[in-house]
């Protein structure tokens, strides 16, 4: 229970991501028998579904996006403030990490910080630096698995299939990406706004609900 109790957030979330691609994972290859059948082709086995160019375009189409959201909005909240929001930083305060130098020797602070202002800057900026690389790789195992599909369909139509470097100028590609990524740069713009007037009760994405409208950050 206290595992529970101080990892809960991360272990409800998980759960539901296992149980989400789970669902993913079953639906799409019930899809893909349909889609089989109707045009007398061989149907893949559940196992040679998950390894299939249709469900790892479709999954890392998804995260993808997620990363570019997650990667933007930690970046964006660095350098731009909106007033009133419990998503940005206040103006007013003081800089949290102006002087790592100095941080470094404080009580707990990261031994990396105390290596030298190379590995303090690399630090200062690992999070942003770790979901601009996940949102990088994720692009491009989407790219290439879209690339494979588009392939697999221009040969079955008696085209010739283009190269996974010319598909990375194909519109399709992009309708994919775009599609997904207008989403979750709105609902971010959303949720930076909704924050300055709602709230939700204890929760640090959301000032105190008693909390002036005027006051910025959590």
């Amino acid at each position: 229970m206290r595992f529970f109790k101080n990892n809960g957030l991360t272990v409800i979330l998980l759960a539901l991501f296992a149980g989400s691609i789970l669902g993913q994972w079953l639906a799409g290859w019930h899809v893909a028998m349909e889609d089989a059948r109707r045009h007398g082709q061989t149907v893949l086995s559940l196992f040679a579904y998950t390894g299939s160019p249709e469900f790892l375009s479709s999954v890392f189409e998804n995260w993808e996006s997620e990363f570019l959201q997650m990667a933007t909005y930690v970046v964006l909240t660095a350098c731009f403030i909106q007033r009133g929001s419990a998503e940005s930083k206040d103006p007013d305060a003081p800089k949290r990490d102006g002087d790592l130098e100095t941080q470094a020797y404080e009580p707990g602070a990261p031994a990396i910080l105390r290596w030298g202002r190379f590995w303090r800057a690399i630090y200062a900026r690992s999070l942003g630096i770790a979901l601009a690389s996940l949102f990088l790789i994720s692009f491009v195992i989407h790219w290439t698995q879209s690339a494979r599909v588009a392939g697999q369909d221009a040969i079955e139509h008696g085209e010739a299939a283009s190269t996974v470097w010319a598909y990375l100028g194909d519109a399709q590609l992009w309708f994919e990406s775009f599609q997904n990524w207008q989403s979750e740069f709105l609902s971010t713009a959303v949720l930076v706004v909704l924050s300055i007037v709602l709230r939700q009760r204890e929760s640090p994405e959301s000032k105190a609900v008693a909390a002036p409208h005027s006051q910025t950050g959590d």
